[in-house]
């Protein structure tokens, strides 16, 4: 025989609600695919909490460990008991697939919008304060926000050949892999990149050139598909956020974020160098500061800078309308 906590759903949830104190807040259970995105959606949940309410987030099993989307959308959902999960294509899908359908039929199901947590991870505005946090140097040598935005804009044109390709079913012949190694930043040089973005932009322009062959019914398609795309917020300005997230993380954001970072850290050396009035002090001094920094990479993981970012109050929205939660 099953225990009764085996079985649980959001009516099970309520319950044990009811039988706390009424000084004890409200439980509302939040379950999430993985390990990585406990932390993230903690921090975009807290604000939401009250003397009355609070989240509890956690993995969508357990008895096992089973994790993913579908696991997290598979529990009986309910008021008390939600799940919130990567969109990844399935909100520009719009119901085009059977998990699309899924995920946004159900009320108590809440999606990033961007296309995974860390998309949101790497918002652009934050960006500088991830490395100020990570080197603990506050100099502005790069300008993250114009820089991805102008990267944004020339990578849109191909993210919604992509996305196209995902709609109509005709990934297999451009898939995401195939995206990402074109719009991908190789030895950017931050101090001059221009070259590199001129460089990204003929590779996308022979690109869109080839999938103009390929696909010839996209002639009649593309453009109504682009302006569906804009109807649900996306805009040139922050195709960054739609694209795959690992992809943006790993090999777009987390390159550059390194490379500043090590300007940074070189530049505070430098400067302690310079002050330094002996040897002993010099060593001591740059001891310390390299003991005090940390790796950007895990920064970027761990910063919560994201919920400023607008696609955050929009789950914040849903939650509250959903949920019956007070407004902010």
């Amino acid at each position: 025989m099953k225990r009764l906590s085996q079985n649980l759903n959001s009516d099970y949830i309520e319950a044990m609600n009811r039988l706390r104190s009424r000084r004890e807040p409200r439980t509302i259970v939040a379950y999430v695919e993985s390990f990585d995105d406990v932390f993230f959606w903690s921090a975009l949940l807290r604000p939401l909490e009250t003397s009355e309410l609070r989240f509890e987030v956690m993995l969508p099993s357990r008895t096992n460990l089973q994790k993913g989307k579908r696991c997290a959308m598979s529990n009986e959902l309910g008021p008390s008991m939600i799940a919130c999960v990567d969109a990844d294509y399935d909100y520009i899908q719009q119901g085009a697939t059977e998990e699309s359908r899924d995920m946004l039929s159900n009320p108590y199901v809440f999606h990033t919008y961007a296309y995974a947590i860390e998309n949101l991870q790497c918002y652009a505005p934050a960006l500088h304060s991830v490395c100020v946090m990570a080197t603990l140097n506050d100099r502005r040598i790069f300008d993250f926000r114009a820089f991805i935005a102008q990267y944004s804009r020339i990578v849109w044109p191909l993210f919604c050949w992509n996305a196209w390709a995902y709609y109509y079913k005709r990934h297999k012949t451009f898939p995401m892999t195939d995206f990402f190694q074109v719009v991908t930043l190789n030895k950017l040089d931050f101090y001059h990149p221009e070259n590199t973005l001129e460089k990204l932009r003929r590779r996308i322009n022979q690109r869109i050139n080839r999938l103009y062959h390929s696909f010839p019914e996209g002639r009649s398609t593309y453009k109504p598909f682009v302006r569906k795309l804009q109807t649900l917020g996306l805009t040139p300005e922050t195709t960054y956020l739609y694209m795959r997230g690992h992809d943006l993380f790993d090999g777009i954001v987390g390159p550059l974020l390194q490379s500043v970072c090590d300007a940074l850290r070189r530049d505070r050396e430098r400067e302690i160098r310079q002050l330094a009035v002996h040897e002993t002090q010099q060593q001591n001094e740059l001891a310390s500061y390299r003991h005090s920094v940390t790796p950007a990479a895990e920064m970027l993981r761990r910063h919560t800078l994201f919920t400023s970012c607008p696609l955050v109050h929009r789950i914040h929205q849903d939650l509250r309308s959903r949920l019956n939660l007070p407004p902010s």
